[in-house]
């Protein structure tokens, strides 16, 4: 259970694979965990919850093998704080955009003398881990993911890249077309030439670059474009859609 690996093959640049987790239930989380992804990706940014939902379930997870990454609502040391504190490998912070911000994100995410987060989690205790160890050993556990979603970030990426502590820069599709005045339109040229863009700016500094979709033929030319970070839809994405054919298929038979 701990340390979880998922770091690991941040650094040794292996194709990392997660899904969304639809509902912070422990069967939800259970199930999810049976796909073979490497992270399930919990989200209390637009998620109708914060990381006291959460109870148990992150210590779940990570007893299946696979590491909790929870995006928190904003670039806030006690959303931050809370978010590892309940179980999570990785800390997704949305909306950075300058070198400042993506320095403070990773001082909220990392004990000292690395960062500036306070100790105690209880995760430790939940999952019956040395809490002593954890304390010690986290900040080499520690995944900070960084979401590019703008302009803005995307003219700083190279400044961004180059902050200690950053493991994951990760393209938010959606919020991107909106920074280029294409809101929804994500399959714009303008979207996709600055997609393929950041995993080339990225090569060779050590940074995985990251994004979400759901179409698979998508994911396999994001993949081809460098992308080493991939969340894979949602099991209720791909799940809904399936039973709503199947039940047309019966009706009309």
């Amino acid at each position: 259970m701990y340390p979880n690996p998922l770091k690991t093959k941040i650094k040794n640049g292996e194709l990392v694979l997660g899904t969304v987790l639809d509902a912070p239930t422990a069967f939800v989380a259970a199930s999810a965990c049976r796909t073979g992804v490497d992270f399930l990706w919990i989200d209390t940014e637009h998620g109708p919850y914060g990381a006291e939902k959460l109870d148990a379930i992150p210590s779940i997870i990570r007893s299946k093998g696979v590491a909790p990454m929870i995006r928190v609502a904003w670039n806030d040391p006690a959303l931050i704080k809370k978010a590892f504190d309940v179980g999570a490998v990785a800390v997704m912070i949305p909306q950075i955009n300058t070198v400042e911000e993506a320095q403070l994100a990773v001082q909220y995410a990392r004990y000292p003398p690395y960062g500036q987060r306070g100790i105690s989690p209880s995760w430790p205790v939940i999952a019956g881990e040395d809490w002593v160890n954890v304390i010690k050993t986290a900040n080499e556990e520690t995944v900070v993911i960084l979401q590019i979603e703008s302009v803005q970030a995307y003219e700083n990426l190279d400044a961004i890249a180059k902050v200690p502590g950053v493991d994951v820069l990760f393209v938010g599709p959606m919020d991107l077309s909106a920074s280029l005045g294409l809101i929804t339109n994500m399959a714009s040229k303008e979207v996709q030439d600055i997609m393929r863009d950041v995993p080339k700016r990225l090569a060779g500094t050590g940074i995985a670059t990251g994004t979400t979709l759901t179409n698979i033929a998508e994911l396999q030319e994001k993949k081809s474009w460098g992308y080493n970070f991939l969340n894979i839809g949602s099991p209720m994405a791909y799940g809904v859609p399936a039973v709503k054919e199947h039940i047309a298929t019966l009706r009309n038979s």
